[in-house]
């Protein structure tokens, strides 16, 4: 199912920051998608489910949250850290701030489970695409 995502802080992500990245807290205030309610029943979703959020830049399996804000559909939102961090651009293109919102994005759910903080920062960043991209714009930096 196709959505726009939007990033942001919450007030749980900035408590969560400040318990540490390794924290329960941080875990469970950031590891998460907040989906409109008629989404998630649209997705056969419950919450606490696992789901696999998609963009163009990556994916990554977070738990479905119920927004308290909704209306909203169409929409879903991650907070600020680790997890969403995978999902949105990684360049800022001289802004100084990648693009943190509206960006498209597919949600489905899944089987695989949501890695905790250190496991994704490995698996994402270190070994895995990111890496190959902070090789990329270490390259642009160099020429420019």
């Amino acid at each position: 199912m196709e959505f726009i995502l939007s990033t942001g802080r919450s007030i749980w992500q900035g408590e969560g920051i400040e318990a540490g990245c390794d924290s329960e807290l941080y875990f469970d205030a950031c590891a998460r998608v907040e989906m409109d309610p008629d989404d998630m029943e649209r997705l056969g979703l419950k919450e606490n489910d696992a789901v696999k959020v998609k963009t163009r830049y990556g994916e990554v399996v977070v738990y479905a949250k119920t927004s308290t804000q909704a209306p909203h559909r169409g929409l879903i939102f991650m907070p600020f850290g680790t997890w969403a961090n995978v999902v949105v651009q990684p360049s800022t293109e001289c802004t100084g701030m990648p693009n943190c919102k509206c960006i498209p994005a597919t949600t489905e759910k899944t089987d695989e489970r949501v890695l905790g903080a250190h496991e994704a920062i490995k698996i994402y960043y270190a070994d895995g695409e990111w890496g190959k991209r902070a090789e990329e714009l270490k390259s642009y930096y160099d020429i420019h």
